[in-house]
């Protein structure tokens, strides 16, 4: 005979009930069926026996912090904050968030003055670019990068990403602001700090794609970082700041009818995500108008909007790498569809391994031979491949799989930008256009 639920036990008293809900964090640990599902997929458990794991340090650790705040571990220091956790739960359980507010809340100590450095990407950017030939050849000397290992505890093995001489927001106010004005459809990108101070060329490839599909393109001027250094970094109160800044311009942009689109997975993940969830800012007026400019552009070329012509002597094997943050998105496919309608592009799909770099985490002296443990795997898939080029969403994943292989990293954007015919793609999408 099967039994039944039982569903008559006497309610709590009142008083009691209240004293329940206090004791329930704002995430949802209590849905946790401790599975360890999310230890299997977690990239730091089997390179870093310190790190107690998301189970453990997530919803396991949650349950002790919230009766007594002693009970925090300060090995969470050493969680990437990937969400690989959360993308494996099948509980839908945010771990990794879950993790890294217990290490806002919880960690004894002020940020260091090399974590604040690293994470003021807007300061740090704007000083580079003034002396970008001289700041780019003394980080490359053993002695100064000998002198940062024992000074600031940034890793003395690490490479750091050239700086530009021109930020892209100088390129754009210059060359192509007065340009993007002729195009009746507007985007408004969000360029983030990478390409600013580091890479504007693939901010000016992002303009050549919109602009050949007949859309212009606007900068936000006050925008400031995407804020993901910050908060892992724990400056909530420069982070949310900023955030709010973010906010307030995409709002402006999104009122005017706009698309916001960015090239930088993990500044549109953490807008979208790491704002609500880590900052208590509301984002849901915005949340829909956010998106990689893959997806804008495969949509729009799915539903039939805008076409493509492709240069017919274009050929490259190309290893796509999902970055962690994408795969939280779930958007890869849509960078991966837009690159499979390149006829010259024979594209591999890599196994889903995370880089290990995750942002400023492995600049740090302490983390760095965890940074590379994690990321062998796929160093080593990417070598098996061969090809000859790597292409990535996001630019931290470009930093760590150019230092640590031999094969360059591109976002899929410059590589559809390579690919086009500019001038045939502009002249079949006014004639589509006028068709329609």
């Amino acid at each position: 005979m099967a039994h039944k639920l039982k569903t008559d036990y006497p309610l709590p008293p009142q008083d009691a009930a209240v004293q329940m809900i206090d004791n329930v964090s704002d995430n949802n640990f209590e849905m946790c069926t401790k599975c360890t599902i999310c230890t299997v997929y977690c990239p730091v458990t089997p390179v870093n026996p310190i790190y107690p794991g998301p189970k453990q340090g997530g919803p396991d650790g949650e349950r002790y912090r919230l009766k007594k705040p002693e009970f925090y571990d300060e090995a969470l220091k050493y969680c990437l904050n990937c969400k690989r956790c959360e993308v494996a739960c099948p509980s839908d359980v945010k771990i990794g968030d879950i993790i890294q507010a217990a290490r806002i809340k919880y960690t004894p100590h002020r940020p260091s003055f090399r974590d604040s450095m690293l994470a003021d990407t807007d300061r740090m950017g704007t000083l580079a670019t003034a002396v970008a030939p001289i700041v780019n050849f003394s980080l490359g000397l053993k002695p100064v990068k000998w002198l940062m290992d024992s000074v600031t505890g940034i890793a003395k093995e690490r490479t750091f990403p050239s700086y530009a001489s021109q930020k892209f927001i100088t390129w754009y106010n210059r060359e192509a602001r007065e340009a993007q004005k002729q195009y009746a459809r507007q985007v408004t990108y969000f360029h983030g700090c990478y390409v600013n101070y580091n890479y504007p060329q693939l901010g000016k490839d992002l303009v050549k794609v919109m602009n050949a599909v007949g859309y212009g393109v606007e900068v936000m001027e006050r925008e400031k970082c995407c804020g993901v250094a910050k908060i892992s970094n724990r400056l909530i109160k420069e982070a949310t700041r900023d955030a709010r800044r973010n906010i307030e311009c995409i709002t402006e942009a999104v009122d005017r009818g706009n698309a916001v689109i960015g090239t930088s997975s993990t500044c549109i993940f953490t807008i979208r995500d790491e704002y609500p969830h880590l900052l208590n800012l509301e984002v849901e007026h915005i949340r829909p108008h956010v998106m990689l400019a893959t997806k804008f552009l495969f949509e729009l070329y799915e539903s039939g909007k805008i076409k493509f012509v492709f240069k017919p002597d274009f050929r490259r094997k190309v290893a796509y790498h999902t970055p962690c943050h994408m795969l939280k998105l779930g958007w890869q496919y849509y960078s991966t569809e837009l690159m499979k309608l390149i006829p010259g592009v024979e594209l591999v799909i890599l196994d889903s391994y995370c880089c290990g770099i995750a942002g400023t985490y492995g600049f740090k002296k302490e983390n760095y031979q965890y940074s590379q443990g994690i990321g062998e795997p796929l160093f080593d898939l990417i070598r098996e491949v061969n090809p000859d080029v790597v292409a990535s969403d996001c630019e931290t994943c470009k930093w760590q799989i150019d230092m640590s292989t031999d094969y360059t990293v591109i976002n899929p954007i410059s590589l559809l930008a390579e690919a086009i015919d500019t001038e045939q793609t502009a002249m079949a999408n006014m004639g589509f256009r006028a068709m329609q």
